[in-house]
């Protein structure tokens, strides 16, 4: 293998055998990895003057990729948040590449040493219970895809499942009997049954009386039959955002989308006192850590923590009990 063509083959390597192969990632993380190297490759290009199956791994130095990351922000106008995700496809790229390449090792450590950029976080977006009621009854139910975004936005509310794992449920992955759930395949190709409500059981049945459309058995197609993109998902949530505001004015004022949805039930458990442990389960969390966004928003549990403390006027002191004949006085 030539100095010029490690760096082409590695990648290469590292998409087909150790994302595919080996970790078996979604299709949403070889997208995102894709794009990045994609991104990279032109900066490079730009930079150096090489086509990108010229490059050696040696031309991608850890001031070469800070530089790329700085051109992201700056040029491209992207969030410390977005270009984190780029550096860790990065690093991931890199730590498959150290094994390969143990004489390079040296350059790989300064590139894994580059460290992630520290962001404001802001408290996660949620609905309300009547922003929940009002969003529901928003779709005309006497059209077809009024039928199937009412079902389709009661199951997200309800479930907190991630877009890509509503937008690929199918029909034989819901169970209504005894013990209803709907199964998925999750983040990290887990799979991950989660229990469903009377509501959301009765709502479903009625779902699947309709005629099934194309032959992929999805259990929320499009009006053709196949998968339901990303864009007709934002689409179909603003459109319905839009008519539950004029009859629920705190609408106006929240930025909705499909991940609001997921934040949304995250908060429901929360308030109906589920234990972090079990939400981060329910979601498909890899780490409770994950879930502590929940509780930082949640204002309700803060009043209730500040209800507990001792107010500032009042001395602080071991409990005495009150003397038992001037107690006896005073319940006379």
């Amino acid at each position: 293998m030539s100095p010029t063509a490690s760096f082409a083959a590695l990648l290469e390597r590292f998409f087909t055998e150790r994302l595919m192969t080996q970790r078996q990632v979604s299709s949403n993380t070889i997208a995102s990895y894709r794009d990045t190297f994609h991104l990279l490759l032109e900066f490079a290009q730009k930079r150096l003057g090489k086509a990108p199956f010229a490059l050696a791994l040696a031309d991608l130095d850890a001031p070469l990729i800070s530089a790329f990351l700085d051109d992201l922000e700056h040029n491209r106008g992207v969030i410390a948040r977005t270009r984190n995700l780029r550096l860790t496809a990065i690093r991931s790229f890199f730590r498959y590449a150290a094994y390969q390449e143990p004489t390079s090792s040296g350059q790989i450590q300064q590139i894994l040493s580059i460290p992630s950029k520290r962001h404001d976080r802001r408290l996660v977006d949620f609905l309300t219970r009547v922003e929940i009621e009002a969003l529901l009854a928003a779709p005309d139910l006497q059209t077809w895809d009024g039928r199937r975004d009412r079902a389709f936005l009661l199951m997200a509310i309800q479930t907190g499942l991630r877009l890509s794992e509503m937008t690929g449920l199918r029909r034989r992955d819901i169970e209504l009997g005894k013990g209803p759930y709907v199964r998925c395949l999750g983040k990290g190709r887990k799979e991950r049954c989660t229990p469903l409500t009377p509501q959301t059981v009765k709502v479903m049945k009625t779902w699947l009386k309709e005629p099934e459309r194309g032959e992929l058995d999805l259990l929320f197609p499009n009006i053709h039959g196949g998968h339901m993109s990303a864009d007709a998902v934002q689409y179909l949530v603003a459109k319905h955002t839009d008519t539950a505001r004029l009859q629920c004015p705190s609408l106006k004022e929240k930025r909705v989308s499909p991940h609001v949805m997921r934040h949304t039930a995250a908060m429901e458990l929360l308030q109906s006192g589920v234990e972090p442990t079990v939400i981060a389960l329910w979601l498909g969390h890899e780490s409770t850590k994950t879930t502590q966004i929940y509780l930082d928003a949640h204002l309700a549990l803060k009043e209730a923590a500040l209800a507990k403390m001792t107010p500032i006027d009042v001395p602080r002191g071991r409990f005495k009990p009150a003397d038992e004949l001037l107690q006896f006085l005073k319940n006379l």
